[in-house]
C-alpha cells in the first residue's frame, strides 16, 4: 500500500501537479489484522487505488496545467462504495482541484422546478388530443356509412373536451401569473396616486412661500394697528398682545389645492391681575369643550365689574368669560382699525373683513397684479385667542356644522397647534429623509375631497365633518407612533396609505379615536406636554356622531380607497382641477436677463 502510494505521489509530481499525502487507515490490533473483514477491506482499498492511478494516467491534459488529477465518475462511486467506516476516504483536493463527487461550482447546471398546475392540465390535454386523433384514424379505416355515423357526436366530445381542458388551462395560467399582474395592478394604482398628488395636490414651494409672506406683512400690520386703538379705552378691556400664531395645514406642510386659506391666531391680553382658570365643561356641552373662568390675584375688585359686565356670563354662581361675547368685540374692534390698514396697503392689496354669528371673522386679500406676483386670492381666518401658557390658547367653541346655531357662549374649545407642529418637527427628524407620511396625509384629503362632490345631503356634510382634517391628523399621529418610522419610506406609499384608511375604517367601526394630546399618557418621551395637557381628560373626537353615520362613513371610504383610480378620473374634469398659478415675475425677469449678467 505504501509503494502504491509513492508511485501515485511521483507520477502526480511528474505530471507537474501537488503530491498527494499517503492515505493511512486506521491502525487494528493484531488479533484483527488476518481477519476476512480486513482482507476485504484491504481489496476495496486496492480496488480504489487501481481507480485513482488510472484516472491519473487518462487526464495528462489536467496534470500539465499544474492541477490536481480529478478522479473520474467510476472513481469517485467507487470512493463511495468502499469507504466503509471512513477508512476510504480520499484525501481534501488541492486548491486547483474541483470538487470529488460532482462538476465544479463553476459549470454546475441551471435547476429547472416543474410547475405541477401548469403539467398536469397540458399533460391531460396532450393525451386527450392523441386519443382523439387515435379514434378519428381508426373512423377514417371503417366504412363510410359507419364513420359518418360515428364520427360526429366523437368529434363534438372531443371538442368539448377540449374547450374544457383549455379554460381550465388558461385559468391555471392566470393563478400562475397572478402576483405578476397583482404587481402591475398596485404599480398601476401608484402611478394614478402620483400623477394626482403631483397635478391637483401638490403645492409649489415659490407660490406657497409668497403667499406666506404676504399673508404675514398685511396681519403684522392689522395687528399692529388694533393693539394701538385697543390701548386707548383704559387698562380693563381686552386688547391685542401685539404679535400673531401662523397654524393650520399650511404652515404644517400638509396644505392641498391652492394656498388661498390661512388661520391666524391672535392672542388677546386680560386686564391686569386677571387669569383664566380654564376647567373641563362636563354636563355643559359637548366632550372636549372648555369653560374659562376668572381668578383675580387680590380679589374681586369693584372696580373689575364693567369689564365682568361686557365679557363675562354666570355660569353655576360664578363669572366666566364668554367666547361669543369676546368674538363679537373682536370682530367690531378689527373692523373699526380696517380703514387706516386700508390706506396703508392700497397700493399692495386690496383687503375687506367678513363675520358671521359665532365664528371667526375672515380677512380677504386680493393683490394688485404689480406687487405680489402669483395672482392669488386669499382667505385669512383671523381667530381670537386667550393665551395660558406652555402655547396653549383657548378659542372660541366652533359650531357643529356649516348651518349649525352658534354654540353656547360660555364654552371654549383647547387648541394645541404648537404642541403639533413640535411634534411634526420631531417626527420629521426621527423619519427617513424620503418619508411618505404627510404626503399620505395629503392623498387622502383629495381622495376624501373629491369623493364628496358625488354625495348628496345631508351626508355630504356629514362625510366632510366625520373625515375633517383634524381627524385624519390624529389618525396619522397615532398609526405613525404604532410601528417603525422607516417604514414610511417613500417606496411603501401604497402600503402605508391603505394602513392608513383601515386604520381609519377600525376606528369608525369601533366608535372611538382619542384626542392624540389630552390626557394621552402614550406619547414618547421626547414629547414634552405641558402639565394641563396630561392631567385632562380624554376626549373621543368620534363621540359627536351616531352609530349608524359613521358605519356608512367607513363603509364610503373604503370603497373610495378601493375605487380610487375610478373616482380620481371621475372627478378630475378641468372645473375640479386647480387653476396654474401665473408665472412668478420675478422669475420671469430672471430669464429675460443676459447670461452675461
Amino acid at each position: 500500500m505504501a509503494r502504491r502510494s509513492s508511485a501515485l505521489g511521483e507520477e502526480a509530481s511528474r505530471a507537474g501537479g501537488p503530491r498527494p499525502p499517503p492515505l493511512r487507515g486506521p491502525v487494528l490490533p493484531d488479533a484483527l489484522r488476518g481477519s476476512a473483514a480486513v482482507r476485504s477491506l484491504a481489496a476495496d482499498r486496492r480496488r480504489q487505488q487501481a481507480g485513482r492511478e488510472s484516472a491519473a494516467t487518462a487526464v495528462p491534459a489536467a496534470a500539465g496545467r499544474g492541477t490536481a488529477a480529478r478522479p473520474a465518475l467510476g472513481a469517485a462511486g467507487a470512493e463511495e462504495g468502499g469507504g466503509g467506516g471512513g477508512a476510504g476516504r480520499s484525501p481534501p483536493a488541492g486548491p486547483g482541484s474541483g470538487h470529488p463527487r460532482g462538476p465544479s461550482p463553476r459549470r454546475a447546471l441551471p435547476v429547472y422546478i416543474l410547475n405541477l398546475r401548469l403539467f398536469w392540465p397540458l399533460a391531460t390535454a396532450v393525451c386527450t388530443a392523441l386519443f382523439c386523433l387515435c379514434q378519428a384514424l381508426r373512423g377514417s379505416a371503417a366504412e363510410e356509412g359507419a364513420a359518418e355515423a360515428g364520427s360526429v357526436p366523437l368529434l363534438k366530445g372531443s371538442a368539448l373536451l377540449l374547450l374544457v381542458l383549455g379554460c381550465l388551462l388558461v385559468r391555471c395560467c392566470g393563478g400562475a401569473g397572478g402576483p405578476r399582474r397583482g404587481g402591475v395592478r398596485a404599480a398601476a394604482r401608484r402611478g394614478v396616486l402620483e400623477s394626482f398628488y403631483a397635478r391637483q395636490l401638490r403645492l409649489s414651494p415659490h407660490v406657497l412661500g409668497h403667499s406666506k409672506a404676504h399673508v404675514g406683512r398685511v396681519v403684522a400690520e392689522l395687528v399692529r394697528a388694533a393693539k394701538a386703538q385697543g390701548l386707548q379705552p383704559g387698562p380693563l378691556a381686552l386688547s391685542l398682545r401685539g404679535d400673531f400664531v401662523r397654524i393650520g395645514s399650511a404652515y404644517e406642510q400638509h396644505k392641498v389645492r391652492s394656498p388661498d386659506c390661512f388661520d391666524i391666531l391672535v392672542p388677546l391680553r386680560l386686564p391686569p391681575h386677571l387669569e383664566p382658570q380654564p376647567h373641563s365643561a362636563d354636563g355643559l356641552g359637548p366632550r372636549g369643550a372648555f369653560v374659562c373662568g376668572l381668578r383675580a390675584r387680590a380679589g374681586w375688585p369693584r372696580r373689575y365689574r364693567p369689564f365682568a359686565e361686557g365679557f363675562c356670563v354666570e355660569l353655576q354662581g360664578r363669572s366666566h368669560l364668554s367666547s361669543g361675547l369676546v368674538l363679537r368685540w373682536f370682530q367690531g374692534h378689527l373692523q373699526r382699525c380696517l380703514g387706516a390698514v386700508r390706506y396703508r396697503l392700497q397700493e399692495r392689496c386690496r383687503i375687506s373683513l367678513s363675520a358671521c354669528p359665532g365664528r371667526p371673522p375672515t380677512l380677504h386679500i386680493v393683490p394688485c397684479s404689480d406687487y405680489v406676483c402669483c395672482h392669488i386670492s386669499m382667505a385669512v381666518r383671523l381667530i381670537p385667542a386667550i393665551p395660558l401658557g406652555d402655547a396653549l390658547y383657548l378659542t372660541a367653541l366652533p359650531p357643529e356644522g356649516a348651518q349649525a346655531p352658534p354654540a353656547p357662549e360660555a364654552l371654549w374649545s383647547l387648541n394645541a397647534s404648537r404642541q403639533e407642529q413640535r411634534l411634526l418637527s420631531w417626527l420629521k427628524e426621527q423619519a427617513p429623509a424620503t418619508s411618505c407620511h404627510l404626503k399620505c396625509l395629503q392623498i387622502l384629503k383629495g381622495l376624501r375631497d373629491l369623493r364628496g362632490q358625488g354625495l348628496e345631503e345631508p351626508f355630504c356634510s356629514q362625510w366632510g365633518r366625520v373625515l375633517s382634517s383634524y381627524v385624519l391628523k390624529t389618525a396619522l399621529f397615532s398609526l405613525l407612533l404604532q410601528g417603525p418610522l422607516e417604514a414610511w419610506d417613500e417606496r411603501f406609499l401604497v402600503e402605508r396609505l391603505e394602513d392608513l384608511v383601515l386604520y381609519l375604517r377600525d376606528c369608525l367601526r369601533k366608535q372611538v379615536l382619542m384626542h392624540f394630546f389630552l390626557g394621552n399618557s402614550g406619547l414618547p418621551e421626547a414629547v414634552v406636554l405641558p402639565r394641563f395637557l396630561k392631567e385632562a381628560t380624554p376626549v373621543n373626537l368620534l363621540a359627536a356622531f351616531d352609530g349608524p353615520t359613521l358605519d356608512l362613513v367607513a363603509f364610503q371610504l373604503i370603497s373610495t380607497w378601493i375605487q380610487a383610480p375610478h373616482v380620481i378620473r371621475m372627478y378630475s374634469s378641468p372645473r375640479y382641477l386647480r387653476p396654474v398659478p401665473v408665472p412668478c415675475r420675478h422669475v420671469a425677469e430672471a430669464r429675460q436677463e443676459p447670461s452675461g449678467e
